[in-house]
């Protein structure tokens, strides 16, 4: 898979056994209508049939299919061509295995593909074979975020695909590769039965191999320079709810290569020679125009003081400047010129970070580039140098006497100072914060001495929050009306901007109003509803909205039973499952929600009986609810605040406690007797 930094995080990509860009839905539907003339007859390859009667590993009814063998070979030929050849063939066991039958191999002007072929050994019948006459080529489905790319597939697709047949396929490429760096991810979302990998370096050369997720394997050398390195029975990875990114818990070995000749800049030894590489490509590209200057000069005339300033610029390269990318050649990693960025008014993350740089460096702010992936967790401290990444975004380096409350994205560089971290490509998010899928994250620092790689600050739990406030009558029918305000902050303000943004018509924009209360009242009637701040992205969004729900509360007998948690649900089920967790629980963001509801009983009637406080505190997050009478008045209130992004594997049932906890108060009731 090719990593490009061209990421828009509001549609982050996740990695998986597919290129990052294609869904196997869309390669389908790209080839539904063409069916190669597969070759009947044409024998599969020994290697493959010597896979017919081989035992298979430990799996169970929901696997999909088996990796029997994958052999990856790579022969570095010099410092501008690496040969690669790939072979695998798997067992199909359920119909969703299908999808391993399609075979999409990238290429561009600096990736050709010397062979592609496929093959098919069914249960019953005669082979059939695929070659290279039968594939197709597709651009990939970018769904408008990049405007020109160079890359492009070549896809077959292996007849038969079907339950108990054995499918394979095997290619070789050349590369011409912007760095000297390979990666075995010999993990996939299936079984593997026996996987290989072979390294060929040429004479003097020397290598350095990195593990992750797995025991380091000693290799076997098989020749003059060249090692061969394998591995059995590695299980697959099923998807679990709220997990990690794929590339944070898959095993895979990363391959760094030195020449002879002593070190090269585009060899990674550590994230600070990646940095050294990064920076020569940023450059100059960051020196200002003369156009640039004076819009510099425009934005800050009226400003003030320097966070007037910075704000004013980094508010035009969120806003004005659209998000388009233009993928072409080391165009994928190397940012454009300012001033190209500047003229054009458009550009990628990278491009964007680019072009902030160069116009606070004309306010005397000095920033720097961080590369970095938009899923937390697919970088850590553990991972070594490698180019994992698929955003960018910007470090500046705040003056030692600035102080403002609102520059909250910051910790203390022992050696650059107080830096503060800002994403120009996320509109939605004001200046001085963080989006959710950025804090805490490990990126990579770029200075002009080299990288570094840092962790990003996470915010207090304040900062992204609903404050929702009721003042509710309930009727001695059971009708319960009201008014209703909810403030958002941070990622919960964001989100909702971000689903409304292309929304016109108003009966539209109160959508997210009626799903809340259709998700927490068996019947309703929305008698109004506004929002607040809707473009005004620096301040908190909200709505404002008034409801009426007939046969709110419950009879029994003289009594009558209402929910003094009226809407809004804080419990989760996706724990409570058979299957034992296996991986860490990761939250998206830091959280601390409040919910206040007062609720005026009916006259003739007075409170019998009230829920118990509730005070649950796990660490990792809590929960505290308490209700109480106040003349003829039920107050209700609640806080619900995640404090630790990430929940290990042996406190998921902690966690699953927790939302029991939830789920038992948001079902209590108050009891309300007939006064005497």
């Amino acid at each position: 898979m090719k990593s490009r930094l061209c990421c828009s995080p509001e549609l982050p990509a996740r990695a998986t056994s597919w290129p990052a860009r294609l869904s196997v839905l869309w390669i389908v539907g790209c080839i539904l209508t063409w069916m190669p003339q597969a070759l009947a007859g044409a024998d599969a390859p020994p290697w493959m049939h010597a896979l017919v009667n081989v035992p298979l590993p430990a799996y169970d009814e929901k696997t999909d299919a088996i990796l029997l063998y994958s052999e990856t070979n790579v022969t570095v030929v010099s410092t501008d061509k690496i040969r690669t050849q790939v072979r695998e063939a798997y067992k199909i066991l359920r119909p969703e295995g299908r999808e391993h039958g399609i075979v999409a191999v990238y290429f561009n002007p600096q990736r050709k593909i010397k062979s592609l072929h496929g093959w098919c050994i069914p249960a019953q019948g005669k082979d059939y074979e695929i070659k290279d006459k039968d594939a197709v080529e597709v651009s990939p489905n970018t769904e408008g975020a990049e405007l020109i790319s160079d890359t492009k597939y070549k896809v077959v697709r292996i007849p038969a695909s079907d339950p108990g047949n054995i499918i394979g396929y095997e290619y070789e490429v050349e590369d011409q590769p912007f760095f000297l760096q390979g990666l075995w991810d010999f993990q996939k979302a299936d079984p593997a039965r026996e996987s290989h990998y072979s390294l060929q370096l040429p004479p003097g050369w020397e290598y350095k191999a990195s593990w992750l997720n797995h025991p380091e394997v000693t290799p076997t050398q098989s020749g003059s320079n060249s090692w061969q390195w394998t591995v059995h029975d590695v299980g697959g990875i099923r998807h679990e709810p709220l997990m990690p990114p794929f590339q944070g818990i898959a095993s895979q070995m990363i391959l760094s290569f030195f020449p002879s000749g002593g070190p090269v800049l585009n060899g990674f030894a550590n994230w600070d020679t990646m940095g050294k590489w990064y920076s020569s490509l940023i450059g100059e590209r960051v020196d200002a125009s003369a156009e640039i200057k004076q819009e510099v000069t425009t934005l800050t005339a009226s400003r003030n003081t320097p966070v007037q300033k910075m704000q004013a610029i980094a508010g035009f390269v969120q806003h004005d400047i659209r998000y388009v990318a233009i993928e072409l050649g080391i165009g994928g990693w190397q940012p454009h010129p300012a001033p190209m960025v500047f003229s054009k008014h458009y550009g990628d993350c990278k491009d964007k970070a680019t072009l902030l740089r160069s116009m606070l460096q004309e306010i005397g702010v000095q920033s720097y580039h961080v590369v970095i992936y938009t899923e937390r967790g697919a970088v850590t401290p553990q991972t070594p140098a490698h180019h994992g990444f698929n955003h960018a975004i910007t470090a500046i380096k705040l003056p030692d006497s600035l102080t403002d409350p609102s520059l909250i994205a910051t910790i203390q560089h022992p050696k650059l100072g107080r830096i503060l971290f800002f994403d120009p490509t996320n509109e939605l998010i004001p200046f001085g914060q963080l989006p959710g899928y950025l804090q805490a994250n490990y990126g990579l620092l770029v200075t002009p001495d080299g990288g570094e790689l840092i962790q990003l600050p996470q915010q207090p739990t304040s900062m992204n929050s609903i404050q929702r406030t009721a003042q509710l009558t309930l009727d001695p029918t059971g009708m319960l009306k009201g008014d209703v305000k909810e403030v958002r902050l941070g990622e919960r303000a964001a989100s909702e901007r971000w689903r409304l943004r292309t929304v016109t018509k108003d009966t539209d924009r109160i959508k997210p109003i009626e799903e809340l209360l259709a998700n927490s009242l068996a019947s309703f009637h929305l008698t109004g509803a506004s929002l607040i701040n809707f473009q005004q992205t620096d301040l908190p969004f909200g709505f404002k909205y008034s409801f009426e729900s007939p046969n709110y509360a419950k009879t029994a007998g003289n009594l009558i039973l209402v929910r003094p948690r009226v809407i809004g649900s804080k419990g989760s089920g996706f724990l409570e499952t058979k299957e034992p967790r296996k991986f860490p629980i990761e939250f998206e963001e830091p959280t601390r929600d409040t919910d206040t509801f007062e609720i005026t009983i009916p006259t003739g009637y007075v409170v019998d009986d009230l829920p118990p406080p509730v005070d649950a505190d796990y660490g990792f997050a809590s929960y505290h609810s308490k209700t109480v009478v106040n003349g003829n008045v039920v107050g209700y209130t609640r806080t619900f605040e995640v404090k630790e992004l990430s929940v290990p594997v042996n406190r998921a049932e902690d966690l699953r406690k927790f939302y029991r906890i939830i789920a038992g108060d948001e079902r209590n009731t108050v009891v309300l007797k007939p006064s005497p």
